[in-house]
């Protein structure tokens, strides 16, 4: 049995679930994580009747007398930002933000911040990790410089919220979310109890204040925010920043959005002076496109935004007895499947073979429309035959070995002529519009994906 101490109990909570346990053991039993159970007292609630007498009584309301507004957005300058956020910053919301140590989380959110205090008017910078004299080195190499741009170091949310509700700031950012504890959560800062508290009381300040708070969320190694997942179900919205830290494209990546549709994406570099936007990332994901054997260019759709990025893939002789399989920026099991595919239907001999693949400028491919390029450029490797660089790939691939339909075939294909592609392979039975006017790209139906390499040599 748990043990009481005055009104609260002791139990073992999970810090990645937040599931509770009575005793402590190595593995959690709902998310299978080990050493994560934590001790933590939880107070008893109030009685039925305590809390009957102490909420506010509410009607409820006809959806008819309802009425309906337009979302009054913050608008930034530039697409990317907004594009992830669909269509700017909504008032009142509460937005996480989560990403790699080092990815840029922070430079972003200071260059968002500047430009609302000088639009909308103050913004309170919160940050619990580091000093205001480390975010002013920030700035200083960012280039920004704002009277209405206001600094706080503190971790304590409770002055936080003193500070919000006597500046009366147009935008908030915390710096961390981890990093704040409540003074009456009688637990650690980063504990699921805090922070989900801390999560909770920004809510309320987000919705009666009405004014966005951006939350930065610390990511584990599997790549999710730290933390219970009840934080990504509180928040309004879902942010993900993404990239390579070998290279500079940053990716942010909308996974949960209350005010406008998920999975869109912003493309941004990192340089010098902070985070640029990209406005036509396709041309620089295929700035080193050439007619070596082994690459193959798909056509993507990430959000509603196609993109053109070049697939690479190497096959050699193996020299163990169990051949290697590397993917990176695609899926391992997409990888295997298009291996056994390549061997059963097509009759390729990569029992073999060592086969890697890899998306050229660090993107990470998860949609099954790029099947075709990679199977065609794990081909061109193994025959050691160039693709015409002139040709884009469009098409999923099923075990049967036969190409089937992707959405938004129309979108691709105007995308790729817009590029210079010069031909375009899709799947036959792809529902397609009538080619535009002046329209001069040849587009290839295939059936199978051994038609498909027919065609393309």
């Amino acid at each position: 049995m748990a043990r009481t101490r005055g009104r609260g109990k002791t139990v073992y909570v999970c810090q990645q679930c937040a599931a509770q346990s009575v005793r402590w053991t190595g593995r959690c039993a709902e998310c299978g994580a080990w050493n994560s159970l934590v001790e933590t007292v939880i107070e008893e609630p109030a009685s039925v009747a305590e809390r009957s007498w102490s909420l506010p009584r509410t009607t409820p309301t006809s959806l008819r007398a309802l009425r309906s507004r337009p979302l009054e957005r913050m608008v930034v300058s530039g697409s990317e930002f907004n594009r992830a956020l669909g269509g700017g910053i909504v008032p009142g919301a509460l937005i996480l933000l989560g990403g790699d140590p080092g990815i840029g989380k922070s430079t972003l959110l200071l260059q968002i911040s500047a430009e609302v205090a000088e639009r909308w008017g103050p913004v309170l910078y919160v940050s619990g990790e580091e000093s205001a004299e480390q975010i002013k080195l920030r700035a200083d190499r960012l280039g920004i410089e704002s009277d209405r741009l206001l600094i706080l170091a503190e971790t304590r949310l409770g002055e936080v919220l003193h500070h919000v509700e006597s500046l009366a700031p147009a935008m908030v950012v915390v710096d961390s979310i981890q990093t704040m504890f409540l003074d009456d959560v009688p637990s650690a800062a980063g504990s699921v109890t805090q922070v989900r508290e801390c999560a909770m009381s920004l809510l309320r300040a987000a919705k009666t204040t009405h004014r966005p708070i951006f939350v930065v969320g610390h990511v584990t190694k599997e790549g999710a925010v730290a933390g219970p997942r009840i934080l990504e179900h509180i928040v309004d919205t879902v942010l993900y920043l993404e990239g390579d830290r070998f290279e500079s494209f940053r990716l942010l990546r909308a996974v949960k959005n209350r005010f406008g549709s998920t999975n869109e994406v912003g493309v941004f570099e990192m340089r010098g002076e902070g985070l640029v936007e990209v406005e036509n990332p396709s041309e620089l994901f295929l700035e080193d496109l050439t007619a070596a054997d082994g690459s193959a260019v798909a056509v993507t759709l990430e959000g509603t935004r196609p993109l053109l990025v070049e697939i690479q893939a190497l096959t050699s002789p193996t020299s163990f007895g169990q051949p290697r399989r590397t993917a990176t920026g695609v899926d391992m099991g997409r990888l295997l499947l298009l291996t056994a595919v390549l061997t059963k239907r097509v009759g390729l001999g990569l029992a073999n073979q060592d086969i890697y693949v890899n998306v050229a400028g660090g993107l990470r491919i998860s949609e099954p429309a790029a099947d075709l390029a990679t199977a065609v450029a794990i081909v061109s490797s193994y025959r050691e035959t160039p693709v015409d660089p002139s040709l884009a790939l469009i098409g999923e691939v099923g075990l049967s070995g036969e190409l089937r339909r992707v959405r938004d075939v129309d979108r691709r294909i105007v995308e790729a002529e817009r590029l210079g592609f010069r031909r375009c392979l899709v799947p036959s039975g792809s529902p397609r519009r009538s080619p535009g006017p002046g329209s001069t790209i040849e587009v290839i139906t295939a059936e199978t994906l051994l038609d498909a390499l027919h065609r393309i040599w």
